[in-house]
């Protein structure tokens, strides 16, 4: 099997990079960043540990809910969840992290690399409280790169067209794959525990 191991390799097996996608790299949010930031309801988190594992998590909430501090700073509240804190081990352990954000309807998608922190003061986090509820912490990222990527991916995929999208009942529910991989309760047992945790535990 053939493969690339070398950096220099990798570039001359790629060519050379538009000027344009070198230079549309930018070390700080301007206005067009935040705009897309100020849509998004959605986002990627990637962190690492520094020793070689990665984790890739989902953010969601409303529209904004990543909010822009400054031109160099995002604040992203933690939601409830399942108490893992896989990224949140990472980034205590290793600061780098790359947020890809989506706006619905929108093909193009914006990066932003940088580090990031674990906070749980109130003063940062109060004006994030959603339903009432204040972020259990959060994320205070200094941004270092920000930058849009075009929308060729999604609009192969076809992410926001309906008509792709797949029936509900062609795939499992949650709680059946739950209940197969972990044998730890029965399908309608691990259902309900879903379905109540989506029904109560939201924020």
């Amino acid at each position: 099997m053939e493969s690339i191991t070398d950096p220099a390799a990798l570039r001359a097996h790629y060519g050379t990079v538009h000027p344009l996608a070198v230079r549309k790299v930018l070390p700080r949010l301007d206005q067009h960043c935040r705009a897309f930031i100020a849509l998004s309801p959605f986002c990627v988190l990637a962190s690492s540990d520094g020793a070689g594992g990665v984790d890739a998590s989902p953010r969601g909430d409303a529209p904004g809910f990543v909010a822009v501090l400054d031109d160099s700073t995002l604040l992203l509240p933690d939601r409830p969840g399942n108490n893992r804190v896989d990224s949140y081990g990472n980034i205590v352990a290793h600061p780098g992290v790359g947020l890809l954000f989506f706006v619905p309807g929108i093909n193009e998608t914006l990066r932003v690399n940088g580090d990031a922190s674990v906070v749980t003061d109130t003063g940062l986090l109060g004006p994030l409280a959603a339903r009432g509820k204040m972020p259990a912490a959060g994320l205070l990222i200094a941004v270092q790169e920000a930058f849009f990527h075009c929308g060729k991916a999604l609009m192969r995929s076809h992410l926001w067209d309906a008509s792709t999208q797949v029936e509900r009942s062609a795939f499992p529910t949650l709680g059946k794959i739950m209940a197969d991989q972990t044998r730890a309760m029965a399908e309608p047992e691990a259902d309900e525990l879903v379905e109540t945790g989506y029904r109560n535990n939201l924020y």
